[in-house]
């Protein structure tokens, strides 16, 4: 008796949770219908805003976009993500943000195709938030963010059959043509195909960037983007050396695309010659932030031993550097990766030369030559620390110095391209090619965790990001 007490006990539980979950499923199925039914009819708890800079034929695309919060609960933004429509019959499209409060660096960006492509929209610019971009209050806005889209042949974009672009919306309108989504359910906006029910992958959380990292991939429209201002580099167009004198020059700065980069775009250090310092321009791009001092700085580049257009046999010099701002500082310091194909300064090539310096006196220096080839890409990193430098390539450690040639003051980065001499004459072309810079503050990291680092940025649509500031 006992017994079959306990069991109709049990089953009417069972018939209760029975009950509870169908009930659940039924408001969850309500809930899922209310989101799109209040996505379709404008009653959204969000609402984006758009507009756009540019007429529909424009060199680069600049949709700006404000998210507002009309619900009554506050909305963390790393559960947000953003999708502007577009129609792309070219070999590619690039992204950046120039503009925003938040932020540039916790605003993501990421071009995918549309996995069934509608009418006006075979891929869509995919906007996301970083953990630290925080949360956006009840009644509250993101305020303008701004964005660039480009063609990644920098051939100009035709916007006209862009599901998203409007060119009536030169200020801020709600756009039901972009959509919204919170934990990828739509909350805003219409789906291309006249759908508002559609849910978008529950986007992971992007965690905030930690404090001392630098990471530049270099999506940029050219050297005139404001994002490359905004973001700490300045073309060099001054005067003096080293190499021929007074022949910088920023329109030899490009950022083209390139398959074999990660992000599929790269920057390019171009040296152009006719064999007089008249017709030669060298280029050179700095960071004009105090971004490195101690720590571990990489970047992936790309060395030539042969030009691009003409004759072979320049003295050609392709580095990557971090030099103090002010040569005259009783504390300069300065660590190179000079590669130079066909030598330099009496000394055959091709070869690398790896130098700390400890002041801009020449020979106030620690340096080794490491002579073979070094033609195509190569990880270079540079680990500054206990009181030692260490140069490696692709993981290998090749030089390594200590006491008075270690940093002594923050250094700003430098990546150039420049001719030693003019040794002929006649037209030709030299290119170096960057794929990304990455360093992290006071900390010994190996070349296989600065990759893992990378992959993880551009993973989640990180295009820059820098918490190295310093005054």
């Amino acid at each position: 008796m006992g017994r079959s007490r306990s069991s109709h006990r049990w089953l009417g539980l069972l018939m209760a949770m029975v009950v509870v979950l169908g009930a659940g499923v039924a408001l969850y199925g309500v809930w899922r219908t209310k989101s799109a039914d209040q996505a379709a009819d404008g009653n959204s708890p969000l609402t984006v805003r758009y507009r756009t800079d540019t007429p529909a034929t424009a060199p680069v695309g600049k949709p700006w976009l404000e998210l507002i919060n009309n619900s009554d609960q506050p909305v963390a933004l790393h559960t947000v993500t953003l999708r502007y429509y577009f129609s792309d019959d070219s070999a590619g499209h690039g992204a950046n943000c120039v503009q925003t409060a938040l932020g540039c660096s916790n605003v993501t960006q990421v071009v995918s195709p549309m996995p069934e492509p509608a009418p006006n929209a075979t891929h869509y610019l995919k906007v996301g938030f970083t953990s630290a971009a925080g949360t956006l209050a009840p009644g509250g806005t993101s305020q303008g963010i701004g964005l660039q889209l480009y063609r990644l042949d920098r051939k100009g974009l035709d916007q006209t059959d862009d599901r998203s672009f409007d060119p009536a919306l030169t200020t801020y309108a709600p756009s039901t043509r972009v959509t919204a989504y919170v934990d990828g359910v739509l909350r805003w906006g219409e789906e291309p195909g006249g759908t508002a029910t559609a849910t978008a992958a529950r986007p992971s959380k992007v965690p905030a960037v930690p404090a001392g990292t630098l990471f530049d991939n270099f999506h940029y429209t050219g050297v005139g983007d404001p994002a490359v201002t905004a973001n700490g580099w300045q073309a060099r167009t001054d005067g003096g050396g080293p190499g021929i004198a007074d022949t910088w020059s920023a329109e030899n700065i490009s950022f083209p695309a390139n398959r074999k980069a990660h992000g599929g775009q790269v920057l390019q250090l171009r040296v152009t010659t006719d064999g007089t310092r008249e017709g030669t321009r060298q280029a050179e791009l700095v960071g004009v932030e105090n971004t490195f001092f101690t720590g571990t700085i990489a970047a992936r580049i790309h060395f030539t031993d042969d030009p691009t257009d003409g004759r072979n046999g320049d003295h050609v010099m392709e580095s990557f550097c971090a030099i103090s701002p002010n040569p005259d500082s009783d504390r300069y310091t300065e660590l190179d990766f000079e590669y130079q194909p066909n030598g330099g300064w009496g000394a055959p090539g091709p070869k690398l030369d790896t130098t700390s310096w400890r002041s801009a006196t020449p020979g106030d220096r620690a340096t080794r030559a490491l002579k073979r080839s070094l033609d195509g890409w190569h990880t270079l990193m540079i680990t500054a620390v206990d009181g030692k430098v260490t140069y490696s390539i692709d993981g290998q450690p090749v030089f390594t110095s200590s006491g008075r040639t270690f940093p002594r003051e923050p250094m700003n980065i430098h990546l150039n391209t420049w001719l030693i001499d003019l040794p002929f004459a006649g037209e030709r072309t030299w290119d170096m090619q960057v794929d990304w810079v990455y360093a992290v503050d006071g900390k010994k990291v190996s070349t296989a965790q600065v990759q893992r680092a990378v992959d993880g940025l551009y993973k989640n649509g990180i295009n820059y990001v820098n918490t190295t500031k310093r005054p």
